[in-house]
C-alpha cells in the first residue's frame, strides 16, 4: 500500500489489519502518525520507499498481489504546482508501471472527486461526468485527473482494479494538515461561513470503501464515494456543536471572500508562509456542488454510509480526547 502514514491511509491500514488481511506498506521516514493506533501498527510490514523512487517500489511490490494506491499531495497553493505534478502524476505512474512490471493482479486507485473538474453552474455531479479544462480546476484537481489518465492506461495494458472519488474527507487525524483543518478552524470559533455546497463523507467509510472494492471483482470502473451534500455553513454548525463551540455567524460573499484570499497573498508575502486561504479555495467554498451517490451503493451490496452528523460528533470527541491527553496541539 501506498500513502499509508496519510489521513485516509492509517483507516484503510486499520481496515485491512481488522479484516485479516496482510499488509505491506510503504513510508519515507520511520515517524507514523499520533492517530494510527500501535496494535494495528505492528502488525504492518513496513518498508522504506517513495512513488518517485523506481526501485524502492519494485522491492515493495514483490510478492505482493494488490495495492492500494492512496499516496498524494493535497493542496491548493500555486507554489505547490510542481510538487502536485510529480508526486500525483509520475509517482502514480511509477505505481502503474510496477504493478505491470512485477504481475500485481488488482489495484485500487483513490482518487477525488476533484478528478471530475468543475463547472460554473451549480450542478449535480456522478461518474459519468467528462473532464473539461477550465479556469475553475485548481491545480490540485487537475493532477488527480492526470493521475486517473495513468490510471487508465494501466487497465488498458492489462491491470484490473478500480478508481475511487471521494468528496471531502472528514475525521479524526491531525488537524494541522488536510480537510482535517477544518475542526481545528470551528474549535477556535472561526467566524465566517459561506453558502457553498459540497460533498463530505466519513474517512472511515472512505476505508471500508477501498478495502470492500479491493476484495470484489469489480474492474475498469470508477465510484464516487459521498455520504451526503451540505452547505459549509451546515457542516461548520455540526462541528461546532461538536465542540460545544460558538458557531460562525458572519456570511463571507464572494466579494468578501475575494478580498480575503488576496489580503492572505500579501500577508503571505511579508510572512514568507503559505496563506491559510488561497484564490482556489475561496472558489471552492462558493460553489455549489452535489454528488451522486448511488452506483457505489449499488456494486458494494454489504456497503452503507455513516450519517454525516454521527461521523462529525465521533471526529470531535476524538479531537477534545487528543487535546486533554496532548497528541494534539492548537
Amino acid at each position: 500500500m501506498t500513502g499509508g502514514t496519510g489521513f485516509l491511509g492509517v483507516y484503510i491500514l486499520q481496515s485491512l489489519v481488522q479484516t485479516g488481511i496482510g499488509v505491506r506498506a510503504i513510508r519515507r521516514s520511520d515517524a507514523l502518525p499520533f492517530y494510527l493506533p500501535r496494535a494495528i501498527a505492528e502488525q504492518v510490514e513496513w518498508v522504506p520507499g517513495d512513488v518517485l523512487d523506481v526501485v524502492s517500489l519494485e522491492e515493495a511490490m514483490e510478492g505482493i498481489d494488490a495495492v492500494i494506491h492512496s499516496a498524494a499531495v493535497v493542496s491548493f497553493h500555486s507554489s505547490d504546482r510542481q510538487l502536485l505534478q510529480q508526486v500525483n502524476v509520475e509517482g502514480t505512474a511509477n505505481v502503474v508501471n510496477m504493478a505491470i512490471e512485477r504481475g500485481v493482479r488488482r489495484l485500487v486507485h483513490i482518487s477525488s472527486v476533484a478528478a471530475l473538474g468543475r463547472s460554473v453552474k451549480a450542478e449535480t455531479v456522478n461518474e459519468e461526468k467528462k473532464w473539461t479544462d477550465s479556469k475553475r480546476n485548481t491545480a490540485y484537481a487537475i493532477s488527480k485527473h492526470g493521475a486517473e489518465m495513468e490510471v487508465w492506461r494501466g487497465f488498458a495494458e492489462g491491470l484490473e482494479g478500480v478508481i475511487l472519488n471521494p468528496s471531502t474527507i472528514l475525521g479524526f487525524g491531525n488537524w494541522h494538515q488536510s480537510s482535517c483543518a477544518i475542526f481545528k478552524n470551528a474549535y477556535q470559533e472561526f467566524p465566517w461561513y459561506t453558502n457553498g455546497v459540497n460533498g463530505f463523507v466519513g474517512v472511515e467509510d472512505v476505508a471500508q470503501a477501498a478495502v470492500q472494492a479491493l476484495l470484489s471483482d469489480l474492474h475498469g470502473k470508477r465510484f464516487i464515494v459521498s455520504a451526503d451534500d451540505l452547505s459549509f455553513r451546515n457542516l461548520l454548525h455540526l462541528i461546532a456543536d461538536g465542540f460545544g463551540k460558538k458557531r460562525p455567524a458572519q456570511n463571507a460573499t464572494p466579494l468578501l471572500a475575494g478580498l480575503a484570499w488576496r489580503l492572505e497573498a500579501l500577508k503571505a508575502m511579508l510572512s514568507g508562509k503559505k496563506p491559510l486561504l488561497t484564490s482556489e479555495t475561496a472558489r471552492i467554498a462558493q460553489s455549489q456542488t452535489r454528488f451522486e451517490n448511488s452506483a457505489l451503493l449499488q456494486a458494494l451490496p454489504g456497503f452503507t454510509y455513516t450519517p454525516l452528523p454521527v461521523v462529525i460528533e465521533r471526529a470531535a470527541a476524538q479531537y477534545l480526547q487528543a487535546l486533554n491527553d496532548g497528541r494534539l496541539s492548537l
